[in-house]
């Protein structure tokens, strides 16, 4: 398992990062994040990627899609930071 700081991969200002998980329904994510967010993605139908969400003073300021395919992503040790355990 590697741990990947959010921080080293960042160039804007952000104080949360959300991972939003396969097949998670809107209502869920603006539950999640605490604030209302269009899903672009459409994560309720998606297994082929997560969506890791960005915040700065409870506003989404940037997300990212990240394929499955690469392994099981999770929350890291810190709040700066996500697990990638390697398909193998």
């Amino acid at each position: 398992m590697s741990e990947i700081d959010l921080n080293s991969l960042t160039d804007f200002d952000w104080d949360k990062a959300y991972l939003i998980t396969p097949y998670t329904d809107q209502e869920t994510i603006n539950k999640q994040l605490g604030v209302k967010f269009k899903d672009p993605t459409n994560m309720v139908y998606r297994d082929d990627i997560y969506l890791l969400v960005f915040l700065n003073k409870n506003k989404v300021v940037q997300y990212v899609e990240i394929p499955t395919k690469y392994g099981q992503l999770k929350h890291g040790g810190n709040k700066n930071s996500i697990t990638l355990q390697m398909q193998s």
